[in-house]
């Protein structure tokens, strides 16, 4: 283990303060940050403690939930006014990690975790996203967890969070704070894709501070669905957040489709979207819809099988919604 530095600041103008220090990291429940720097994936000078800040509540909004960044993911999926005006969001998060991590991990830890891509956590590795120009290992290694869609020549790693795919469909917005001030950042904007800076993942700033999430209450019938290679503590291989908002004769007037495991961010398809809008939610439409998502796929040699996959996945998850 590196050594480091180490403080807790009491206020977010400290945090700031301290975190425009090159070499800074800042830290909530560690469950990951600690695993790499552990591995050494990651070196840090300073780590910087936020949970004295008041970044905690979860607080019911005129439109939804307002989730503190130091929120707890095990408070949040238990939490009465999340699990009835937004029931996805507490099935997506039992789905996470096991109760003990669900316990320490936060809000905006679990939206910034790393990927398990293990060549970007083995530090002997080639791994653009980890030293850049280096090389990508997983194009033409064992890539079967990498993806399928969205990915460059220099990085197919996908992004891991649950979290993230199910606040994707539900149109969160994330509230920022740095140097320059606050900003709200649409979730779909918040991610970035590889290309040829793999190494960049989010829209943060350099020192900027995630404050909180806006979830909105869609009024859909939702469902999180997880395909993971064993029952418990697991990362997805494919999962599916499908909302959908019905009609008269059963005709699907508003449909949203995020997925994980497929992509280096939460997928987003409107193509697959379009093709339920206007049509009674069956085996066609849904199989419509699934050869849409998947038509952009370039699947490499071990990962071909998440193509019929996730198409599966999402006819199952559309399936319990009819």
């Amino acid at each position: 283990m590196q050594n480091f530095a180490y403080r807790a600041p009491a206020s977010t103008t400290d945090a700031l303060r301290l975190g425009t220090g090159t070499g800074a990291r800042y830290i909530a429940g560690g469950t990951d940050l600690l695993n790499l720097m552990k591995d050494g994936v990651q070196r840090h000078d300073l780590i910087i403690d936020l949970n004295r800040l008041p970044l905690h509540d979860i607080t019911p909004t005129t439109t939804g939930v307002r989730l503190g960044a130091l929120a707890r993911m095990a408070d949040v999926a238990a939490h009465p006014q999340v699990r009835r005006r937004l029931p996805l969001l507490a099935e997506t998060l039992l789905a996470g990690a096991s109760p003990q991590v669900r316990n320490a991990a936060t809000i905006g830890g679990n939206l910034l975790q790393r990927t398990r891509c293990w060549y970007f956590r083995d530090a002997s590795m080639p791994c653009n996203k980890r030293e850049p120009g280096s090389g990508c290992a997983a194009q033409h290694g064992q890539n079967r967890w990498h993806a399928i869609i969205g990915g460059s020549a220099h990085c197919i790693a996908v992004h891991p969070s649950d979290l993230a795919v199910a606040l994707t469909a539900l149109d969160a917005t994330v509230h920022t704070l740095g140097s320059g001030g606050a900003r709200t950042i649409g979730i779909r904007d918040f991610y970035r894709l590889p290309g040829d800076t793999p190494q960049v993942e989010t829209a943060l700033r350099s020192g900027e501070l995630i404050t909180a999430v806006d979830v909105p209450s869609t009024g859909l019938t939702g469902r999180y669905l997880k395909v993971r290679d064993r029952a418990t503590f697991e990362f997805a291989v494919v999962s599916v957040a499908a909302l959908i908002r019905t009609g008269g004769g059963g005709v699907v007037r508003e449909a949203r489709l995020a997925f994980g495991g497929i992509a280096p961010v939460p997928w987003r398809s409107a193509e697959a979207e379009r093709q339920l809008i206007g049509r009674r939610l069956d085996d066609a439409a849904i199989e419509a819809a699934g050869r849409a998502l998947t038509l952009p796929a370039a699947p490499r040699e071990h990962n071909a099988f998440k193509v019929p996959l996730v198409r599966r996945a999402l006819a199952t998850a559309l399936g319990g919604l009819r």
